[in-house]
């Protein structure tokens, strides 16, 4: 009896166990769901402000410290320039460092952003004199109805179109590379034959058989005719369709027939 009751208390843990993990997890879940949502909350209340000219020697750093007086900023991404500009100018004797074409300012509130896109933009940058953009110009807009999210899955479909369109270049060379070695191969092949029937006519001349004419006609290339059309001489387009002269004959001679006969 003592046994039984023992076990029966262990079960009970078990399920008491079992229980209580259930109901964690289930915490757990509705925390999750409550941080989402207030994520979600604080991503709508966001604004995308986009730079359609981003100043030489500017880097998200500066243009942080340039925007962030006039508003909290969350995130920053600028659009680096092309890797052959960057060498043509580093050979010029430009500016050695990364420069950027284009970019995008998240600011916390929708509101700001609004704001701080109708107020600088076409303004002075300003700053310190010092600053190589002192004298630049801000090109600045409000995106309405953009979000952040948009902007990762652009820079992922680019990506993505990036990759395919390297993958069918490579396709390309590779296809080129194996039929130019192909062509290689046969190239070599055909040379050796040449190279053995010529020893081989060398020998036979220099034992004096008369084989060697059969071997001439053997290398000798094969020649093929195809037939063509005859041009149409100038002028054949305007010339008018009419009866032929075989055809006129032909009646005239019936014709003689005819009278003869009667």
């Amino acid at each position: 009896m003592v046994e039984e009751e023992q076990v029966e208390r262990e079960d009970s843990t078990k399920e008491m166990s079992d229980s209580e993990l259930e109901k964690l997890k289930a915490e757990r879940k509705n925390r999750r769901k409550k941080r989402l949502m207030k994520e979600a909350a604080k991503a709508d209340k966001r604004g995308v402000c986009y730079l359609s000219r981003v100043p030489p020697r500017m880097d998200p750093l500066k243009l942080r410290q340039l925007l962030s007086q006039y508003g909290d900023i969350e995130r920053i991404w600028l659009t680096p320039e092309d890797p052959a500009a960057h060498v043509h100018r580093k050979k010029a004797g430009g500016f050695r460092g990364q420069g950027f074409t284009e970019g995008w300012v998240e600011f916390t509130n929708k509101n700001v952003a609004k704001r701080v896109a109708s107020m600088l933009n076409g303004e002075q940058i300003g700053g310190k004199k010092k600053s190589s953009f002192y004298y630049d110009l801000w090109n600045i807009k409000y995106l309405s109805k953009f979000k952040w999210d948009h902007l990762t899955e652009e820079i992922a479909y680019k990506n993505a179109t990036r990759e395919q369109k390297l993958a069918l270049e490579l396709s390309a060379a590779k296809k080129e590379r194996d039929f130019y070695l192909a062509k290689v191969d046969q190239s070599r092949a055909l040379s050796s034959i040449d190279e053995r029937l010529k020893k081989k006519r060398k020998i036979q001349q220099a034992n004096g058989t008369s084989e060697v004419q059969g071997d001439h006609q053997q290398a000798a290339k094969v020649i093929r005719q195809f037939p063509q059309t005859k041009p149409v001489r100038d002028g054949g387009e305007k010339q008018k369709p009419g009866l032929s002269k075989d055809l006129l004959a032909g009646g005239r001679a019936s014709a003689q027939n005819n009278f003869v006969l009667v």
